[in-house]
């Protein structure tokens, strides 16, 4: 970044000290930016040159106040120089921190990160969700592999920071990491958030993100099948925890909600709506946006079916459900019994529900993306342009009308 600076001596006429002398004080200008320093020297006024912004004459008193004012601009460009010889921005508070003997604490990029993970960690919880602490530890630990890897350095300067550490970084973990392009771009989304704690704050004046572009490419979005449903839903299992595990992954297909709001399920949330029918009335721990389903029978079975359960009672839970590592790994059991191939998870469920269960029997996008807590309707568009199915049974719909449209239309002719 260009600095313009200069550098003015004046008088300050209005505060005339009783020996009707005033005081010089000193104007430096940076980019703009204005700051106005006393030089701590009084003059009789009739002995300051305006034109040459110094004192007349070649007097003792002159040779001496002169001097200092040189001095002091001299001050002011050695500041310049060692606020760029450093690679940090000249401005105006810098430069004034410089003359004024404050020696700015250097800000390093992983103490700033770290500080930003431990206040997270204390609003979990309250604003945040354990998983979302989780991705932003990881996201440091990578940010300090790829110092050490790049720089062979265990921290780095802020003001380091520039387009090429967002690049190299990124191809760092594309490479060395060998992350996909959306896990990438999480993590880059995360390094994000630390710089423009440090821009709010005014630690750096530039945005090394501003030439930098990574969009998420759209995945497809594994579901399953209403025979698939049925496939698990009428497998006879062996084992009591094996039939939990199934139960509350069906009851995830005909609600929609993700693992930990199915976990933090109690009976308060189970009201009646305006039709009579119960609903679920929750909010979204990722979200904290309002999710309110009606309860279809499979979903409100499951509730009944759990009711009595010791785990349900004594911890005040709906359902009695475990880790979602445990769940995940019996559900990879369940899928082998059943005869699914692709890798079955519980977020599968969500998303069977989108697809499935709503979409594809005609529930409106709105609706859909009401029930699901979606902040936005793109979010639920992704489901529907999975549906196939539906796009061919709304055609064969579409042809029937026309082929019954053609056959009026040919009658009212003859």
């Amino acid at each position: 970044m260009k600095t313009t600076i200069s550098i003015l001596f004046y008088l300050k006429r209005a505060k005339v000290n009783p020996k009707g002398l005033v005081p010089i004080f000193q104007r430096i200008t940076v980019n703009g930016k204005r700051i106005d320093k006393s030089t701590g020297k009084y003059i009789d006024p009739l002995k300051w040159s305006v034109e040459g912004a110094k004192m007349k004459g070649t007097s003792e008193e002159a040779r001496t106040i002169n001097s200092h004012l040189d001095f002091l601009k001299s001050k002011v460009l050695d500041a310049e120089k060692d606020l760029q010889r450093f690679g940090e921005n000249v401005v105006a508070d810098k430069i004034k921190n410089k003359l004024n003997g404050i020696d700015e604490r250097e800000r390093m990029l992983l103490q700033i990160f770290q500080d930003h993970n431990d206040k997270m960690e204390i609003l979990v919880g309250q604003e945040y969700a354990p998983g979302t602490l989780e991705r932003y530890k990881t996201s440091l630990s990578h940010t300090k592999d790829f110092i050490k890897w790049k720089y062979s350095l265990s921290d780095i300067n802020i003001l380091k920071i520039d387009h090429a550490f967002v690049t190299e970084y990124d191809f760092y973990l594309r490479s060395v990491r060998k992350c996909a392009n959306n896990t990438t771009v999480k993590y880059i989304k995360n390094f994000m958030k630390v710089i423009r704690i440090c821009l709010s704050n005014g630690w750096i004046d530039k945005d090394p993100f501003i030439n930098y572009k990574a969009k998420t490419k759209e995945v497809d979005r594994f579901f399953l099948t209403e025979e698939q449903i049925q496939a698990i839903m009428n497998k006879e299992l062996h084992t009591t925890r094996l039939n939990q595990v199934r139960d509350i992954f069906l009851f995830s297909c005909y609600t929609g909600l993700a693992y930990v709001d199915v976990k933090n399920l109690t009976k308060d949330n189970i009201s009646l709506g305006l039709d009579g029918v119960k609903w679920i009335f929750t909010s979204r721990q990722k979200t904290k946006i309002q999710s309110n389903i009606p309860l279809l029978p499979i979903a409100e079975e499951m509730i009944k079916k759990y009711s009595d359960n010791p785990k349900c009672i004594n911890e005040g839970r709906l359902m009695p459900v475990l880790s979602n590592q445990r769940m995940n790994s019996y559900l990879k059991e369940i899928a082998d019994l059943c005869g699914i191939e692709k890798e079955l998870t519980f977020h599968i469920a969500r998303h069977t529900f989108a697809t499935t269960i709503l979409l594809s029997n005609g529930v409106t996008m709105e609706s859909t993306s009401k029930m699901l807590g979606h902040t936005n309707i793109k979010t639920t568009q992704h489901y529907a342009k999975i549906l196939n199915k539906k796009v061919s049974e709304d055609m064969l719909s579409l042809r029937t009308k026309l082929g019954q449209k053609e056959i009026e239309n040919r009658r009212k002719a003859t």
